[in-house]
């Protein structure tokens, strides 16, 4: 799908240089916690994107793409909760992450909604 093409692209634009600005700040893991965090979130948009799809192409939702959507929501969670647990990450990095993708999401969706034709 072309908007989350757009968005993965425009959200590394912005992570990469966060993560390298990141790096003279006194936390040794908030780079790659940005950087992880991004990952994560852009990961999570395209399976969203990907389960709806399959939702708009059937007449009602069924159990694959209902245990996907659960699937997914405790993957992330569970994948958080480690690489915390183990001290890889930190929190604010990983918030940080996730909010440039956030931001991405809305501003990307924006400009493809405003666009002639849709």
């Amino acid at each position: 799908m072309n908007l989350t093409r757009d968005l993965a692209r425009n959200s590394v634009f912005i992570l990469i240089p966060a993560a390298i600005i990141s790096a003279f700040l006194p936390w040794q893991d908030l780079p790659f916690s940005i950087l992880i965090g991004g990952l994560l979130g852009i990961l999570n948009v395209k399976a969203l994107a990907w389960s709806i799809e399959g939702i708009l192409g059937t007449s009602h939702v069924n159990a694959k793409m209902h245990f996907f959507a659960q699937f997914r929501f405790v993957m992330l969670i569970f994948i958080v909760t480690a690489l915390a647990y183990l001290k890889l990450v930190t929190i604010p990095g990983l918030i940080a992450g996730f909010s440039v993708v956030f931001a991405q999401v809305l501003i990307t969706g924006l400009k493809h909604a405003r666009r002639p034709g849709n």
